[in-house]
Parts: structure tokens; sequence; C-alpha cells
């Protein structure tokens, strides 16, 4: 991602980029006030800002409802593409091989993804695509006047739509078992962990999956409810204090983190995650492990934040593939159609 400094003369509230805050902005929310995916459009204009990314560098996709709305918010200099109801990770996937310099933010809600787009978020995952995932994550369908998603917890009772019959759908479990090799949980009510996550991800080489809890004010507002600001903020369990810092050169350790132990991970581009182990040694490089945590907080109603799972070692989708230099939507007819010798020789060997 390209990087300036800032030109002599230039304000002293721009970024390494030469840019201010405004310029990672986008239009005035049309969301309910008080709306979690708000917060969270925010913490990614902040994320961007922080981190120097040149927002031309940066390509955003969506699908269908409240949480499809969000792109809107943020990057007003990006390009995006709003797609249809579940269908954004085929669209992502075709941008991302169009021009791999490029990093992807897609913001998906539970029933763009858990619901009719479970389908190609499981092959997004599974194909490490190199891009930051956000399920903006509220339990209702809000555009369409608050039905239960997939994620919606057994039991819950909401006005005009009786009671939930059926277990939930836990969008993390669903990246962890399809091979993701970043998966990640907040909160929108704790904006410090949303950015720091947000950071992480950006600097993830492959797809990096964060499910964020963002009530829904309108339809999903009470207190009891799982997907509530109340019930988030009581029942809150950081696996681990988190912060990024940018690119430096640092000894890693390499001992089992003990109680309490600080700890840096590598990303692949060498930026670090900063982890503080509150747990018994818990370990994000572990599925195994991320598994056991993720089932022990379902059974006791503990919404798990932080980052529950990260692999470096897997090649995103576009470096597995031998891609010219050249991003592909840049290549002209000359660079794509053979020459009349070669098809005169693909032609003597066929027939």
């Amino acid at each position: 991602m390209t990087e300036t400094l800032p030109m002599a003369g230039a304000p002293a509230n721009v970024n390494l980029a030469g840019l201010s805050k405004n310029d990672y902005r986008g239009a005035p929310t049309t969301l309910c006030q008080g709306c979690g995916h708000n917060s969270i459009s925010n913490q990614i204009v902040t994320a961007l800002y922080e981190m120097n990314i040149v927002p031309e560098n940066v390509v955003k996709f969506s699908g269908i409802g409240c949480s499809s709305k969000s792109p809107t918010y943020f990057l007003n200099r990006s390009f995006g593409f709003n797609s249809l109801h579940g269908r954004m990770p085929s669209i992502a996937t075709g941008a991302l091989f169009g021009d791999q310099r490029l990093k992807g933010i897609g913001v998906s809600g539970d029933g763009d993804s858990a619901s009719i787009g479970m389908g190609q978020f499981k092959h997004i995952m599974r194909r490490n695509v190199n891009m930051v995932y956000i399920v903006e994550n509220n339990g209702v369908y809000g555009l369409t006047k608050g039905q239960f998603s997939a994620t919606a917890e057994k039991g819950l009772s909401l006005k005009k739509q009786g009671e939930n019959p059926y277990m939930p759908i836990d969008i993390c479990m669903e990246a962890l078992v399809s091979n993701a090799t970043f998966v990640a949980r907040s909160f929108a009510g704790n904006p410090k962990q949303v950015k720091e996550l947000l950071k992480a991800a950006l600097s993830h080489d492959g797809i990096a999956l964060l499910d964020i809890i963002s009530p829904c004010v309108t339809f999903n507002n009470q207190v009891n409810a799982y997907h509530s600001y109340a019930w988030g903020k009581d029942h809150e369990e950081p696996l681990h204090e988190i912060s990024y810092i940018a690119p430096r050169n640092e000894i890693m350790l390499e001992n089992e983190m003990a109680e309490g132990e600080v700890r840096e991970v590598a990303m692949h581009d060498g930026s670090y995650v900063i982890l503080k182990n509150l747990e018994k040694g818990y370990d994000t490089s572990s599925r195994i492990e991320a598994m056991r945590v993720m089932e022990e907080a379902q059974r006791n109603a503990w919404m798990l934040t932080g980052l529950l799972y990260l692999d470096t070692s897997k090649p995103n989708l576009t470096s597995i593939y031998n891609l010219v230099d050249t991003p592909l939507n840049r290549l002209t007819e000359a660079d794509l159609r053979p020459a009349p010798e070669t098809i005169d020789r693909v032609n003597a060997l066929m027939f």
C-alpha cells in the first residue's frame, strides 16, 4: 500500500500519507440513531487513518441489509460495489483477482452471510481471499422489520415475531471450520477493541473474519437479548488485551504463554499483534483451543471477544496462481491475445 510523507507546510493533523481524517469519511449515515453499525464505521475510518492507508488502495464490498449500507459512510474516495443479497463474496473474489494490489473490505450482516449467503461465506473463507470480512451481527433483519436472523438465540421473543425455536449459527465457528486464517469477535460497544482488531485484520495476508455484535436499537433492544448493549456490556469476556503496532524488528517469544504474559504475534507483512493473556496460556494458533473456548462461551452465555484464531502460514488466494505483476484489469488486448503463430502451433498440435 502506498505511503508518502506529508508535504512541507502541510497541516499538523494529517497522517504519514498526507491525509486528514476527513479524507477517510463517507456520506452522512441514514441508519437509526444509536445503531452499532455507525460505531463500526467510525472505527474503520480511524483504523485506516492511523495506519496511513491511502483510500484509493482499498475497495469496498457489501450485499443487502442495514449492514450493507455501511460502506457508504466511510471511504468516499474508495471504489465500492453493493451486490445482491448474500452474493458479496463472489463479487469480492472476482474484483480482488482483477487487481491483487488492492485491499478489500467487505461489510455484511448476519442475514446476508448466515442465511442466504452461507454457501458463499463458507467458500470465501476456505479460499483465503485477501480481504477483511466484517459481519455486523444484530440477530435480526433490521431492514425488513425485525424478523429473526440465523444468529438469533433460541428462545428470543420479539414483538410481532413470537419466540425463536431454533439454535443460532455461530459466525466464528463457521469461519473456523471453513479454515479461515484470521477469526475474531468484538462488540460495537467496545470501540477500542474494534479498532485494534481492524488494524490487525487489515495487516493480515488472507481472509480476516470479524464478527462484531452490533445491537439493533429498533427491533432487538430488549436488555436480556444477546445482541443488546446491556447484555453485551454485562457478559463480554475478553480473551486478551489487544493492540496493534507498526512494523519493526522485534524478537518473538517462543515459550508457551503464561498467565498475564504479553506476546507479539507476527503478521505476514512484518507487523505485529500484541496479545496480553488473561487466561491460562490461550494460544491463538490452535484451532482446537479456539473451538474449545467458543464452545465453553456458548454453554455459559458469555460473549467471548478478541482474536480467536490466527494462521499466517497459508498463502492467500491470488498468490497461489501464477499471475503477472500487472493487474489483470490493466492488461490490454495485445497482452491477452495470442499471436497468430501461437494459434497456428496450438491448432497443429490438436489436428
